[in-house]
């Protein structure tokens, strides 16, 4: 009997035993269900034992017999059981390594691996089962990445029907990949390599997996294309349970082309251009790109992701990106107007992997970590086990042959950082050659990110590390286990911003504000390459979890494609006016977002427009729109010449005689104004595409030291396609202390009718 199934039986036994409940719970008692995943036992018999045994050594002489406290066992699939205990029973159990989650039994459906239902995309009913019965099915996302591994259960085509007619695209056939690994989900596969080896020599030469083919040999692209449009896959999990649900892409009946154009984690500047003409060609709907430039974030002009996602844009194709991992104010990439840019945060679940130290309380620390320990070991910091001749401080960064292996055999190894992008999986490899058992890795990212180590480890942030510091330095031999991965579901707050995230203000174009939106990045769990094994410690896997804006731009992408399905005829700007405009800024316990982990303040430059919302977006009310020739205006005003603009549109292009629109008046759902000197007024245009008569009404939450109206306030539409125009005076009271520059002032416009909610974040520089 397979999980869900499980879950469901046992929800009818909930029902059966709701008046033994109602009194468990008077005495403090909840049902919990305790999953520890797979198991060796050779009958169900030996498994009920066990968990006996386990219930025994948590309860005192007073309680209840097990046998009683017992409501259902997990015996064959995977080992488990949900008994009446209480909130101390529950911790104590969760602290046991065989346990993998422990959660209050209640009420469920199926669900995903939680992304999506975090974003609430299950409010749209029964939506998959209406497109299906559709044309609405027929939407296309093409996918720009490192390939596909087609075997994943999350590629099955079952239910779909036939490929869309209009499709121009090709199946390439290559190494490992024939005509046979498309289908009704996979319905186009292109690969793009000469670029990548001109720059860089021979794919031979790297010494790592590869396929001269569709075929993905990294993980990366299986991951954000079955982000987007997976299939259900039930009891998706990562090991024994890890992050257990139903993966599925939040579009899971769209079609996905794919064009591997990255290798190794890089993609070649002319295999990009390649794959986008291809993919727009191919009449894709939506273009997906978990890639992009460094910071600085180049010209338009010079950028070949704002060039060719510019052709996309004239085409009606809207392009989805990651807004980069470079953690700073400034960073932003993907910037141009005509991309829909992605930030990312986290969502309610944690799968964290703790410390246990002796007559000290735990500390928490993150990883995903499979391997268990049978009991405490020695801790020893890297710096104390300076292999000879080695710095203590180059000892500490736990680097190969800097470590005395007769000091860290049989030890926990504490390590740092010598650099943010320091390869964390060879501390672990140095440490297990020199015998050690464990690791645990301080990084500033730790929360942040899900890794994988070669032996038991563990990642912790700055303030975990000075707990273990002050715990270490009290005693002469400390002691320490690493707890397997735990996962814990409805986390508060969430969302919040990943700290990786990179940031505005927008370095090209100051009066747009970039990042657009934000959605879950933080420890996904989606489909992967089996032989993707860099990233896995070394260890085949049908399912990762990772994080990065490479993760949280694929929800976007598939929320752009379920907008897509309501409205086809919508323009690329439209999609993205009713994704930004019905995006929260709100976390789960209604305060505003904040920076992971330290709770920090955050801004439009961290979130954009907030964090996307499925169920709002399909029904926004009002839109923005704009076409190229706004966007012609837009570089006009931001000093663009013919020969400029011909790089970017391909062919000879004019700016208007006429004075043209300043910057700030581009028709975006946000508003920015990077240089408010006294006075100014902004012009934004809403087109109406509710059903009926409606009336829209202003409210405003004003930047500090700014005065600021709307004209009108009022807006009445008549019917669908109605467009009306209002204006925004910005008038600047407060002056701005001696090294406040490039220091913005943030605020938002509303328009509500009552039941929609049209909002428009504002970002002011007062100079």
């Amino acid at each position: 009997m397979g999980f869900v199934t499980k879950f469901c039986a046992l929800i009818s036994l909930l029902a059966i035993l709701s008046l033994a409940n109602g009194r468990a719970s008077s005495e403090g008692r909840k049902h919990y269900i305790v999953y520890m995943g797979s198991h060796s036992f050779k009958d169900s018999e030996s498994v009920v034992t066990a968990n006996h045994k386990m219930l025994d050594s948590i309860m005192d002489k007073s309680d209840e017999r097990k046998e009683d406290t017992t409501v259902y066992h997990y015996t064959k699939a995977f080992r488990g059981f949900s008994a009446m205990l209480t909130p101390d029973q529950a911790q104590r159990l969760a602290e046991s390594d065989s346990v993998i989650s422990i959660f209050e039994s209640k009420m469920n459906r199926v669900h995903t691996t939680r992304s999506w239902d975090f974003l609430g995309i299950n409010a749209l009913g029964d939506y998959n089962h209406q497109l299906l019965m559709s044309r609405s099915y027929d939407v296309i996302v093409g996918v720009i990445d490192t390939g596909v591994w087609p075997e994943s259960k999350s590629f099955d085509d079952y239910g779909l029907g036939p490929v869309p007619s209009r499709f121009k695209g090709l199946c390439s056939t290559g190494q490992n990949f024939t005509s046979s690994n498309c289908n009704r989900k996979i319905i186009g596969a292109r690969f793009y390599y000469k670029g990548f080896e001109l720059e860089e020599g021979p794919l031979e030469a790297f010494g790592k997996p590869f396929f001269r083919s569709p075929r993905d040999a990294d993980g990366h692209g299986s991951h954000t294309a079955s982000t987007i449009a997976g299939a259900e896959v039930p009891n998706a999990a990562l090991y024994d349970g890890i992050a257990n649900g139903t993966a599925r892409g939040g579009a899971p009946w769209a079609r996905l082309a794919i064009y591997k154009a990255c290798w190794f984690g890089f993609c070649e500047d002319a295999d990009l251009l390649s794959a986008m003409d291809d993919a727009i060609d191919d009449g894709v709907d939506v273009i997906s790109m978990s890639l992009g430039p460094g910071p600085p974030q180049p010209s338009y002009f010079d950028s070949v992701t704002s060039i060719g996602s510019f052709h996309a844009f004239q085409r009606g194709v809207l392009v989805s990106a990651s807004a980069g991992n470079s953690f700073d104010p400034g960073t932003v990439t993907n910037a141009a107007p005509w991309v829909l840019t992605v930030a990312a945060s986290t969502m309610d679940r944690d799968i964290p992997a703790d410390i246990y130290l002796i007559n000290a309380p735990p500390i928490r620390g993150f990883s995903i970590n499979s391997y268990p320990m049978s009991g405490y070991n020695g801790l020893i910091a890297g710096s104390a086990a300076a292999a000879a001749g080695v710095p203590s401080e180059n000892a500490s960064f736990c680097e190969m042959n800097t470590l005395d292996p007769s000091l860290t055999k049989g030890k926990i190894v504490v390590c740092t950082l010598r650099s943010i992008f320091d390869d964390r999986t060879s501390k672990s490899v140095a440490i297990k050659e020199g015998g050690g058992v464990g690791i645990i890795l301080i990084d500033p990212l730790a929360p942040d990110i899900g890794f994988q180590f070669v032996l038991p480890g563990t990642l912790i942030g700055l303030q975990e590390a000075e707990q273990l510091e002050r715990y270490m330095a009290s005693y002469t031999n400390p002691y320490g286990r690493i707890s397997l991965t735990r996962t814990i579901s409805n986390v508060k707050p969430a969302p919040q911003m990943a700290m990786f995230s990179s940031m505005g203000p927008n370095a090209v174009s100051p009066d747009v504000i970039k990042p657009d939106v934000t959605a879950p990045g933080v420890n996904v769990l989606a489909a992967w390459s089996p032989v993707a094994v860099d990233d896995t410690a070394g260890r085949p896997l049908d399912y990762n979890i990772i994080s990065g804006t490479s993760m949280s731009c694929p929800h976007v992408s598939a929320l752009a494609a379920i907008v897509k399905s309501y409205h086809p005829s919508w323009s690329p700007s439209a999609i993205k006016s009713a994704i930004m405009t019905t995006a929260k800024i709100q976390d789960n316990t209604r305060s505003s977002i904040t920076r992971h982990p330290n709770n920090t303040r955050t801004t439009p430059f961290d979130y954009g427009s907030g964090q996307i919302d499925a169920s709002a977006a399909v029904d926004p009310g009002l839109v923005y729109d704009f076409n190229t020739e706004d966007i012609i205006d837009f570089l006009c005003s931001s000093g663009a010449t013919p020969e400029k603009l011909k790089n970017l549109t391909g062919e000879t292009t004019y700016c208007k005689n006429s004075t043209t629109t300043a910057t700030y008046n581009l028709n975006y759902p946000s508003i920015g104004v990077s240089s408010l000197n006294g006075t100014l007024s902004v012009v934004r245009t809403v087109t109406y595409v509710g059903k009926g008569s409606a009336v829209y009404k202003a409210t405003i939450e004003a930047p500090e030291g700014v005065y600021v109206t709307v004209t009108p306030n009022e807006l009445r539409f008549d019917m669908e396609g109605e467009k009306m125009s209002y204006r925004v005076d910005f008038k600047a009271y407060k002056k701005r202390s001696d090294g406040d520059d490039d220091q913005f002032v943030f605020g938002a416009l509303t328009w509500s009718d009552g039941i929609h909610v049209v909002r428009s974040p504002i970002g002011l520089n007062i100079v």
